[in-house]
């Protein structure tokens, strides 16, 4: 059974982007089976541009789900923004897990933290190790979203939505000082362990479109800016899937 899935990321809506994305979401709707937006969902973090974005989903008649991303933690009002997309039939995953067309989704946002053999450790000022323990943190409810998915299903085909990156690869482009900001190595462990198919993420603006991490996963960076660069007119990526029944 083939699936078509459509993802972008960091669209970033405005109380004034009233009808500028309804005939995005209704071309997605007619390329592909199941849409992925991977955080920044909203700009500065307000429930009237996550009203505005709920309004536009209604031109998207397949499945939607999302993870919230920096900006939507911007004034506290995570919890209302998430509310009012869930309210909208849009899942948005937070630790959490979800089965559509036999592929498992699991989703949180990530945090930062470096990567590779520069990613910061748990050592020093208290500071620094609550920065190190959100990004462990994440990790572990990545972990336990997946497993989940196993334990329905041993063999389901797993993908990931992520906001920071799992891999420094797909944030290249950007300047190596806020790399530490811009994802995780810690993120792509659960990828690993789980043996996840495929992950998506945003938030690195300038970085790149995919990426593979040690253990042979794909990475796909899906900033809205990265995919006008590659296409201008379709701004959202598509990954065919097969999987087989459950």
């Amino acid at each position: 059974m083939k699936t078509t899935i459509a993802a972008l990321a960091d669209i970033h809506i405005r109380t004034n982007d009233k009808g500028r994305w309804s005939s995005c979401f209704e071309q997605i709707s007619n390329k592909a089976d199941i849409l992925l937006i991977c955080g920044d969902l909203t700009d500065t973090g307000d429930e009237e541009e996550a009203a505005v974005l709920a309004e536009e989903l209604k031109s998207c008649s397949i499945p939607t789900i999302g993870v919230l991303g920096n900006h939507d933690y911007e004034k506290g009002r995570n919890k209302l923004i998430r509310q009012i997309l869930q309210d909208s039939n849009m899942v948005i995953l937070d630790g959490e897990s979800i089965v559509v067309n036999n592929i498992g989704f699991a989703g949180v946002k990530g945090f930062g933290g470096g990567f590779d053999e520069y990613m910061l450790s748990m050592f020093g000022e208290d500071a620094m190790k609550a920065f190190v323990q959100e990004a462990v943190n994440e990790s572990l409810q990545l972990d336990r979203a997946l497993a989940r998915l196993e334990q329905d299903n041993p063999n389901i085909l797993k993908i990931a939505l992520l906001h920071y990156s799992p891999i420094k690869e797909t944030v290249i482009g950007e300047p190596e000082q806020i790399f530490p900001f811009l994802g995780s190595s810690r993120l792509a462990d659960p990828l690993h362990r789980r043996k996840v198919f495929a992950a998506f993420h945003g938030h690195a603006h300038a970085g790149q479109l995919d990426g593979v991490t040690s253990g042979g996963v794909k990475v796909f960076n899906v900033a809205l800016p990265i995919l006008k660069k590659e296409d201008q007119a379709n701004p959202f990526y598509l990954l065919d899937v097969t999987t087989v029944p459950i």
